[in-house]
């Protein structure tokens, strides 16, 4: 049996478009801050996020089932959202105030060096949408019980609450800065260029 997990997410983890090598902690604390944070594209791409809990329920309900042999299952929520959505229940969790600041993924692929061609060139730039059918077949009475607003609060309040997974990435931040300042910079030049020619 192959079991395909949607994005899957615990209370531990933070589950974001993008971020350092560090982990999440350096955006939920770019939102605590009021500082831009940067979102792929213009947010409107669709995602499936999965509360781990979820997850436990559907594979399970597999665990030991005849007819899941030789299947391929997807095991995610039927909850679909942009990542609009999903960073301003992330910043509504934190008692923030999401600033949005949008970057073409092929831009942010090609002006770091960080890896970020595998999830988002590859997967979470494009619209997502998961099918359970198969899964609520296999295992009756399945459905995902955990809506992502209320799955986040949970794990936003744990984070918060445990220091040792709010770990700094000041190369992360830096980079999220320099990214900010100069397509801020580069738009206002871009502007003003356009107003000399018109004139």
């Amino acid at each position: 049996t192959i079991v395909r997990p949607g994005h899957t997410y615990d209370e531990r983890w933070c589950p974001l478009g993008l971020s350092g090598e560090k982990g999440c902690w350096q955006v939920m604390k770019r939102m605590l801050e009021g500082k831009p944070t940067i979102i792929h594209g213009d947010g409107t791409s669709l995602w499936t996020l999965t509360h781990n809990s979820d997850f436990a329920s559907g594979f399970c309900g597999l665990i030991g089932n005849p007819h899941a042999i030789g299947e391929t299952v997807n095991i995610s929520s039927d909850e679909v959202m942009t990542w609009n959505q999903i960073y301003g229940c992330i910043a509504d969790a934190l008692g923030a105030t999401l600033n949005p600041f949008y970057v073409s993924s092929m831009f942010l692929h090609c002006s770091s060096d960080y890896d970020f061609k595998s999830c988002l060139i590859g997967e979470r730039a494009h619209s997502t949408v998961f099918v359970n059918d198969k899964l609520k077949r296999l295992v009756p009475g399945y459905y995902a019980k955990t809506r992502f607003s209320e799955g986040i609060k949970l794990t936003v309040n744990h984070i918060l609450s445990t220091k040792e997974l709010q770990v700094e990435d000041p190369k992360y931040d830096a980079y999220c800065d320099m990214l900010v300042e100069q397509l801020s910079r580069t738009a206002a030049a871009m502007k003003e260029n356009l107003k000399s020619h018109v004139r």
